[in-house]
């Protein structure tokens, strides 16, 4: 069970935790579009395949992220969180993953065992967590917030499109920039839950 203390604390990024696995990826380009309404139907056909391969050690997969959410800009990069039992067992899934295409880029241990997979064509960032984290939680929370709240969905949409502007190639300060609107959003979906 996730306590509601766990659910309200921000993971903050220390650079002990992440390990690049092949050293660091090659800089991307930072763009934030209009909704997709192809995105959700290339979820689904990602997922199909994700399922097949993993069978029984998937124990949960989602389409997280802003692309899950409709109507909302987003950077064109789906991304799904899988969970597994144990994410530290990477033979449960990683070959199965790789022979997808799915190329594993970080590993974080103390992160609820998340590791990062990136896809090419379409673009994915696939997230493996360890069964009941609080990570994949908030991600499903928020995801679900931005659905039904059409002034929360346009705030965050606005705070992106501000958020990319003189960084397309610094995803860290693209998130910075647009950190604090993230957590007001979260604070009023905690409210809204009896947390605080």
């Amino acid at each position: 069970m996730i306590s509601k203390k766990e659910m309200m604390e921000h993971y903050v990024i220390d650079p002990q935790d992440s390990y690049f696995v092949n050293g660091v990826p090659p800089i991307e380009n930072i763009t934030v579009v209009v909704y997709d309404p192809s995105w959700p139907e290339i979820y689904s056909a990602l997922e199909s395949k994700i399922k097949n391969k993993l069978g029984s050690n998937l124990l949960k997969i989602d389409h997280v992220g802003s692309t899950a959410v409709p109507g909302l800009a987003a950077k064109p990069v789906i991304d799904i969180d899988v969970t597994v039992a144990d994410a530290a067992d990477e033979g449960i899934y990683l070959l199965a993953l790789e022979n997808l295409g799915y190329e594993l880029i970080v590993r974080e241990p103390r992160f609820h065992g998340h590791r990062l997979f990136h896809y090419e064509n379409p673009r994915v960032n696939l997230h493996v967590f360890t069964r009941d984290t609080p990570e994949t939680a908030r991600h499903l929370l928020f995801r679900d917030w931005l659905r039904q709240s059409e002034k929360d969905c346009k705030l965050y949409a606005d705070a992106k499109f501000e958020a990319v502007k003189g960084c397309s190639f610094d995803i860290q300060k693209y998130h910075e920039n647009k950190s604090k609107v993230v957590h007001d959003i979260y604070q009023r979906i905690f409210k809204h839950l009896g947390y605080i």
